[in-house]
């Protein structure tokens, strides 16, 4: 692996994504940005590169968090500073790990010596290397939410706080938020996505020509990389040298009153939530005037500004598609400003350099780059390909039909107590929520049960001298609290997709149904996964993954018709769960079977489904069966259907929050019959 980084100059195209680097350079108060794209785009080589181009930081000598010489934080730990020489180090760009431990990111301190002297003995964690410079989390969707709390509180108070059992300690956290994501992994929290001040979509690109050009370079870099960084060393410092002369400029900038009614006007028309929205917008503009080497606001940057501030924070649910619609944002800004004295015709597209060159793009590299894709959405990303048609048999495919309006479903849930990944569905031992008990600790001591620690220590005080007031502790005196909490499960649709199924109106019903388990599912942090059957056999829609957004996508496009193959949907179902059970052994799975009980197709289908259903059951996997049976004659398929499985049958009205009370107490029942 080399240490010399791919130069920022000398990534091809992807024009929005270095352009929203380059103004958080200029204006770290425009709050980060998020990158959101396919894999294989250079969101990660563009962002370790940024890092490079950053001016040196002043601070204090030998301070582990960064004081600025000129106001350092009275709160230090390292602290109090007294006014002396300042020295400067290379501007930081520090990896925050999707799989880092809570004292990792914010810091530990020694118990022991707390509790024993008094001492805060503190080790900085990554929120103090990242104070006055880059924090980047690559995978940012996938961060676990306890880090995701974390991270909020740092952003917004500019300060990171480290509490053990009263002992607290404080230190300033001041950072440059970028994160990088693919959505077909799964969405952000809208907490967190709210907190990244600009976002932009990357995607690679289709012209030839550009893309032979991004593989000429990648293999040159690896090659040689010292080589290829001397020969971008121009074009390096040229950039640098334009951020220095940006920054210096940008407190000259003027935002004008009608600048900023076309900022209001714009979040008010797009219906963002909140103010944060317009005050990103005011200083995306400004930094933008001020890279174009301007001190006066247009409205083109007004309009690029929208461009990167907003597509994010218009959506209404996960399965919105994040963008904007331009021809609403010109006649907003047509509307709210007057752009006659400033430019009558502006360019949506400006160029790159000079006080003239509109809303401030990154500098040319030459014209073999070609024209930037950063902004395109991805052609054939995961959501948008045709899913093959499994053979239908009896009755005729029908095309799909839209899901109708989603609802608020009941709580499912995995009975019993698990040590899945953390998330908000069902109960398991976790490192955060109650404390339920303690226990020697495994490992490093991250939850100190005080109670515990000082029973354990009290009877060895005499023998271990103790003359003082102060309690004599020992690490093996030290008790870890256990806490319960809420962990994500794998949700495994399997969808009955058959001619029975086929009325529009029934089908509408039931993806309406489904749709609404699959937002329950996002805001419960879960994987999921899509298992279809129709005609003679059965398919996997989706394997499990994060991505809710992926789901709802099949789920909208899936045809019906043919006979009902459902023992085929179970077994593929039951393999699906024994592939995962090796990859995340430690996650939980609960299968919601959506169908109305009937099984046709081949020899003895009814006993095949029934003998398919009790694998399940013998397992004790946790399963639900939607009863999508109606009209007057019911047969009460499905409800066997789920006494084959050891689980429990509802029917698409009980499965709204405001009917059954008790649905989560019967499916917790179940599995406790189950395992008794």
């Amino acid at each position: 692996m080399t240490s010399t980084p791919f130069p920022f100059t000398a990534v091809v195209g992807q024009d929005d994504l270095r352009l929203a680097l380059l103004l958080n350079a200029v204006s770290p108060a425009v709050g980060g940005v998020l990158v959101r794209g396919e894999k294989g785009t250079a969101k990660s080589t563009a962002v370790r590169a940024l890092s490079a181009l950053l001016p040196p930081v002043a601070v204090v000598p030998g301070c582990r968090f960064s004081c600025s010489p000129g106001s350092p934080d009275p709160g230090c730990p390292d602290g109090p500073h007294e006014p002396g020489t300042a020295t400067e180090r290379p501007s930081r760009m520090v990896e925050l790990p999707v799989g880092a431990s809570e004292d990792r990111l914010v810091g530990a301190l020694d118990i022991e010596r707390a509790l024993a002297e008094g001492v805060k003995a503190f080790e900085p964690g990554l929120l103090a290397d990242a104070h006055r410079g880059i924090l980047y989390v690559d995978e940012v969707n996938l961060l676990h939410d306890h880090l995701v709390d974390l991270l909020l509180d740092a952003a917004a108070m500019g300060a990171s706080y480290v509490e053990r059992e009263g002992v607290s300690v404080r230190h300033a956290s001041k950072f440059l938020l970028v994160g990088t994501m693919n959505p077909e992994e799964g969405e952000l929290r809208p907490q967190l996505l709210d907190r990244f001040g600009l976002t932009v979509e990357v995607a690679a690109s289709r012209e030839p020509d550009q893309r032979v050009e991004v593989v000429r370079r990648r293999l040159a870099h690896d090659d040689d990389p010292a080589g290829f960084a001397a020969r971008w060393a121009d074009e390096e410092a040229a950039v640098r040298a334009r951020i220095v002369a940006a920054r210096e400029l940008l407190p000259s900038v003027v935002l004008g009153d009608a600048a900023l009614r076309q900022i209001a006007a714009t979040c008010a028309a797009f219906e963002v939530d909140g103010m944060r929205a317009d005050i990103v917008m005011a200083r995306t503009a400004t930094a933008l005037a001020a890279w174009a080497g301007r001190t006066d606001v247009l409205a083109e940057d007004v309009r690029q500004a929208a461009l990167l501030a907003l597509p994010h924070r218009r959506r209404r649910n996960p399965f919105d598609a994040p963008g904007l619609d331009e021809d609403k944002l010109d006649e907003t800004l047509d509307e709210f400003g007057d752009r006659g004295d400033d430019d009558p015709d502006p360019d949506p597209d400006p160029g790159p350099d000079g006080p003239g060159g509109g809303g401030g793009r990154p500098p040319e590299q030459g014209p073999e780059d070609g024209a930037g894709d950063a902004g395109a959405p991805p052609e054939d990303g995961p959501g948008e390909q045709p899913q093959p048609a499994p053979a239908a048999g009896g009755a005729g495919e029908r095309s799909a039909v839209r899901a109708a309006e989603p609802f608020r479903t009941k709580v499912l849930s995995v009975p019993g107590l698990g040590e899945g990944t953390a998330g908000r569905r069902s109960r398991a031992r976790t490192e955060h929520g109650r404390t339920t008990g303690a226990r020697r600790p495994r490992g490093a001591l991250t939850k100190l049960h005080l109670a515990a620690t000082v029973q354990a220590a009290a009877p060895h005080q005499r023998e271990r001298g103790r003359t003082g007031r102060g309690l004599v502790v020992r690490r093996d005196d030290l008790r870890q609290a256990t806490r319960e909490g809420r962990e994500g499960n794998l949700v495994l649709f399997v969808v009955d997709a058959s001619g029975s199924m086929a009325a529009r109106q029934r089908m509408s019903a039931v993806k309406g149904a489904v749709l609404s388990l699959l937002l329950d599912a996002y805001q419960r942090r879960d994987k999921v996964g899509l298992v279809t059957f129709r005609g003679s056999a059965a398919e996997v829609a989706l394997p499990p993954t994060s991505s809710v957004d992926a789901a709802a996508v099949r789920l909208e496009s899936l045809p019906t018709g043919g006979r009902t193959p459902l023992a085929a949907g179970l077994l593929r179902a039951h393999e699906v769960l024994r592939v995962e059970r090796l990859r995340d052994p430690a996650r939980r799975a609960l299968v919601v079977v959506v169908t109305d009980g009937r099984a046709t197709g081949g020899v003895e289908p009814v006993a095949q489904a029934g003998r398919a259903a009790r694998l399940f059951a013998a397992e004790g996997t946790a399963s639900v069966v939607v009863d999508c049976e109606s009209g007057p004659i019911r047969l009460g398929l499905a409800g066997q259907l789920a006494g084959e499985l050891g689980g429990t049958a509802v029917t698409l009205d009980e499965l709204r929050a405001d009917s059954i009370a008790g649905l989560v107490k019967d499916v917790r029942e179940t599995g406790s019959r189950r395992a008794a």
